[in-house]
């Protein structure tokens, strides 16, 4: 995967906050795991046809 879709700061201040340091793996994964949970809305919107919108409740 090419593209980070986490603020990689803001996940390194966290780890930091608890102690702790944050791989580049772990960030790779997360974005990894973002982009599959992006792109299970975006189809379930489109399956659903209903609207143009992703939203909270497409999370599911």
């Amino acid at each position: 995967m090419a593209d980070t879709l986490v603020v990689v700061s803001k996940i390194k201040k966290m780890g930091k906050e608890a102690g702790l340091r944050t791989g580049k793996d772990y960030i790779e994964a997360l974005s990894v795991k973002v982009d599959g949970i992006i792109k299970a809305s975006i189809e379930k919107v489109k399956a659903e046809g209903k609207k143009k919108t992703v939203g909270a409740e497409d999370l599911a």
